[in-house]
């Protein structure tokens, strides 16, 4: 996924060279938002960032929103990195003294991620002790500067304190951006190295003629994001996946199931082999008694499809279970906590993860989830709304305790 980076603009003379540090970051493949203090929009219109970034310029702190997030928390936790650039004394010392009296000091504040100086002023300023201390303090506090470049300023001094070139400005901020990366890499977690994990994902599909058949609205995508989570952190795993439109992740063995009864034959086959089992394929409880062999044509009359139960895979699990780690998901309209429970205890899970699939970012199709996972011991622990890789991870964490 591309980074994304918001660049605060300050007044300053220097401000035109920002316009091509953000035309060679947007041309690198970045991202970017831009906030102009009202300085800065006095030496360059914003039309001009939006233009190059593609992506709307923040002004003002009261203006009209642009998405309904309250402005400066949501670019904050949108950006992997801030530039400030130029950056003048004057947002410098609000920074180092914690003053947040407009959009772009806000968001400095409200950043997580690096925050990138460039300074720019005159020689005198940049030397007088009072920025000079300012600076240090920052630095000391985890802030990162960009050094000015000495040489003839605007104001005809000749010192410190010229904005660096576009070049040096753009080389150090992908600096950052790829160490960022580097050590993402690094902190991924290898913890489950050598474990077998069975994942289950997707929706079974039961056939009533050649062209018709009954399924569910499961994408797979809970599932699929387990796998891949726990292929990341070392395990070895497999998936038994009904039809879905996904990618498989890579490092996992994918088997393509379509009935409920496929399913349960594959996962019974890797069941051995498994230290853990993560049940997250919604599987048709009933399939058609009988299967026509040609197409059922329509006479005017009502059609009744008489259905039996197909087996419970996880239920059969639970009965034959010895080492292995059996993890359920519920998915409930109603009712969530006591039809989990009652899961857990008629199908020996160690824990299972129930969802309201009614709620707004619960459902099958999205990319996110909201979750209530139940112990066998009673423990309950509620899960806010989160993508489901991270929830993946909060899975795998319980399983990682579990097998240990």
């Amino acid at each position: 996924m591309s980074k994304h980076i918001v660049i605060g603009v300050t007044g300053g003379i220097a401000v035109y060279k920002i316009l091509d540090v953000a035309s060679r970051l947007r041309k690198l493949g970045y991202s970017m938002n831009t906030i102009m203090t009202e300085s800065a929009c006095e030496f360059v219109k914003p039309l001009s960032f939006q233009t190059i970034t593609n992506n709307y310029v923040v002004t003002d702190t009261f203006e009209r929103p642009y998405t309904w997030d309250v402005e400066h928390i949501a670019l904050a936790k949108k950006a992997d990195i801030m530039l400030v650039a130029p950056a003048t004394a004057n947002i410098i010392g609000k920074v180092a003294n914690g003053i947040a009296d407009d959009m772009l000091s806000t968001t400095v504040m409200a950043a997580r991620g690096p925050v990138i100086f460039a300074p720019a002023m005159n020689t005198a300023m940049y030397e007088n002790p009072i920025v000079q201390e300012n600076i240090a303090y920052l630095k000391e506090k985890g802030y990162l500067f960009i050094e000015p470049d000495s040489g003839w300023l605007a104001c005809g001094d000749l010192g410190a304190g010229k904005l660096p070139t576009p070049e040096k400005i753009v080389e150090y901020v992908v600096g950052v951006l790829q160490k960022i990366e580097e050590n993402a890499k690094e902190e991924v977690k290898r913890d489950l190295e050598g474990k077998h994990i069975l994942v289950t994902a997707g929706p079974t599909i039961e056939a009533i003629d050649p062209m018709r058949y009954i399924t569910n609205h499961s994408s797979g995508k809970m599932g699929y994001a387990i796998a891949e989570d726990a292929a990341k952190r070392g395990a070895k795993v497999v998936l038994v996946s009904g039809q879905t439109n996904l990618e498989c992740p890579k490092g996992v063995e994918r088997i393509d199931v379509r009935s409920a009864r496929d399913m349960y034959k594959a996962v019974h086959e890797h069941f051995e082999w498994a230290d853990a089992v993560i049940k997250t394929a919604a599987v048709a409880d009933y399939r058609p008694k009988e299967m026509s062999n040609h197409k059922i044509k329509k006479n005017g009359d009502n059609l009744i499809l008489e259905l039996v139960p197909n087996p419970d895979i996880l239920r059969s699990l639970g009965e034959r279970k010895t080492h292995q780690i059996l993890v359920g998901f519920a998915a409930e309209t109603q009712n969530v906590i006591e039809y989990a429970e009652d899961k857990i205890r008629k199908k020996n899970l160690d824990f299972i993860v129930a969802n309201n699939i009614a709620a707004a970012g619960a459902g099958f199709k999205g990319d996110t989830n909201i979750a209530t996972i139940i112990e066998k011991d009673g423990t309950i622990t509620e899960h806010p709304q989160m993508y489901k890789s991270e929830l993946g991870n909060v899975i795998l964490d319980k399983v990682k305790d579990y097998l240990s």
